[in-house]
């Protein structure tokens, strides 16, 4: 008996200990597009530098360094940066979300669940309000996995971008670049 007492004494403070900041592991963590040009020729690019906690009342902030854009080719990258992003005036892309803090404290260990996050993304000096369908899987107390269901298609045109998109056809002497990118991303969590 006094070990049940005990038991349910400590619950409270096992709550807590759970409760807490989950922190985006960049390293482990991977944000990518497609780009597609002269109609039908895709190529997959990253980032490489993401960062992102999520707060025990369900409050998400993510960002991705816009300068850390990967293509595989150097020059790309750079004009990205300079013709597309504009990194000077506008480095980041930010994303801010809430998550129901049940739906996570409810999720057992070794489970999946699927939902819908609403999101606001600023991006370009423009916000647009997202809908995001995740999975997350949680794998220990400490670990969760957060993954696109599907590819977000950001639109150029909705982010005052299509202007870049044009500079950087017009700089690599292509017929066409799509204004519509198909973006995924699995995003590692710890606490």
């Amino acid at each position: 008996m006094k070990s049940i007492i005990i038991g349910l004494l400590l619950l409270p403070l096992s709550l807590v200990a759970s409760a807490g900041t989950w922190t985006v592991e960049n390293d482990s963590s991977n944000v990518s597009f497609i780009s597609i040009k002269k109609g039908d020729i895709a190529e997959v690019h990253h980032f490489n530098s993401v960062a992102g906690t999520l707060n025990d009342k369900g409050q998400f902030d993510f960002s991705i360094a816009l300068a850390s854009v990967a293509t595989n080719i150097d020059i790309r990258d750079e004009r990205m940066d300079s013709l597309l992003f504009e990194v000077d005036k506008y480095p980041k892309l930010t994303l801010k979300a809430k998550v129901d803090p049940k739906l996570l404290a409810n999720l057992a260990i070794g489970s999946v669940t699927v939902a819908t996050v609403d999101a606001e993304v600023a991006l370009h000096g423009k916000k647009q309000k997202m809908a995001f369908t995740v999975s997350i899987a949680k794998l220990s107390d400490s670990h969760m996995l957060v993954a696109s269901v599907a590819p977000i298609i950001v639109n150029a045109d909705s982010f005052g971008m299509t202007a870049g998109v044009e500079k950087l056809r017009e700089v690599a002497g292509l017929s066409a670049i799509s204004k519509a990118v198909p973006v995924s991303f699995m995003l590692n969590l710890k606490q």
